[in-house]
């Protein structure tokens, strides 16, 4: 009578849990990822045919968009508005009625237990798309940018914005803005600075919103994507000027960050998975419908480094699937 035998790879394969019980393994199971680690993406525009990369919607379509985000359970927005009128101060982002300020106002008359961010910027109301205003030599006037991006911010905030984000990484617009939310009795609103690298990940929005830069000009004041100290600096930086939250982008490339930042501030970190990354990451089918399933595995990667919540443009997209 012969005897069974068994290699020491056949033992170890059939008594490892993970491996051969389905039930177990699905009990040591992580923290799974849920709507409410995400946050939606809306570009508004005027209502003008739009043939961007990107999807856009109008004032209002918002409150459409703002329940779906409360049943899906997405406890917030991320607003972007694309301004027709411009100039050279991106004063027209000041005005009571602009674009953001009705966008904000409808998100919030929709849904007002959803957290609305805005983009507090200047590349969506000058004709240059910069992010900043420049001088009659055509560089950065840094006083300038600072001075309008308190006001912007000061402008959301009455619109009912609860969180805006500084955008241009010009060294001031973050401190500034807390203060003259503070001034203006706002004191509970929350300031959310963006911490960028440098990517051609940004060109679907860039291009979907009017905020290319002219011939020659660069985002300066952003970070190359070699210099990881030099984001972990700023950021930190940003949290002593008063930051409440940081926006981190583009997400699929700060994940190390994320985890660098967790290890040394308790601000929450919020990646922002950019125009590039959803087009990419979230292909569209022969139907037109979005294959999210690599979006939604960046989003668990981000989550798993010890991002709060992802913003991402395919937010409501996952979170349909997450509940299904």
């Amino acid at each position: 009578m012969s005897e069974t035998t068994h290699s020491p790879r056949d033992t170890e394969v059939s008594s490892h849990p993970l491996r051969a019980n389905p039930a177990v393994r699905r009990m040591l199971e992580g923290p799974p990822l849920t709507p409410a680690h995400l946050s939606m993406v809306v570009l508004v525009t005027d209502g003008r045919a739009d043939d961007g990369p990107m999807p856009t919607t109008t004032v209002d379509r918002i409150p459409a968009v703002m329940r779906e985000c409360s049943r899906l359970g997405i406890p917030s927005v991320k607003i972007f508005a694309k301004a027709t009128a411009r100039d050279a101060t991106g004063s027209v982002s000041l005005e009571p009625n602009s674009l953001m300020a009705r966008a904000v106002r409808a998100a919030k008359g929709e849904a007002p237990e959803i957290a609305v961010m805005t983009e507090t910027c200047l590349c969506s109301y000058t004709p240059d798309g910069l992010c900043y205003v420049t001088d009659q030599h055509g560089r950065p006037d840094v006083t300038a940018t600072i001075d309008v991006t308190a006001q912007q911010a000061v402008a959301h905030a009455e619109a009912g914005a609860d969180i805006v984000g500084p955008a241009s990484m010009v060294l001031g617009t973050t401190r500034a803005a807390r203060a003259a939310l503070d001034q203006a009795g706002y004191g509970d609103r929350s300031v959310m600075p963006h911490v960028i690298y440098l990517s051609t990940l940004y060109d679907g929005f860039r291009l979907t919103m009017g905020a290319t830069p002219h011939a020659g000009a660069d985002r300066e004041f952003q970070i190359s994507p070699t210099r990881p100290a030099d984001f972990v600096s700023a950021a930190l930086r940003l949290v002593e000027d008063g930051a409440d939250l940081l926006l981190l982008e583009p997400a699929m490339f700060t994940a190390d960050m994320v985890r660098d930042l967790k290890a040394r501030t308790d601000t929450p970190l919020f990646p922002f998975s950019v125009s590039g990354e959803y087009n990419k990451l979230a292909p569209l089918d022969a139907t037109g419908k979005r294959d999210v399933r690599t979006l939604t595995e960046l989003c668990t990667t981000l989550r798993r480094a010890g991002a709060t919540a992802t913003v991402t443009y395919g937010a409501v997209e996952i979170a349909r699937q997450l509940n299904s």
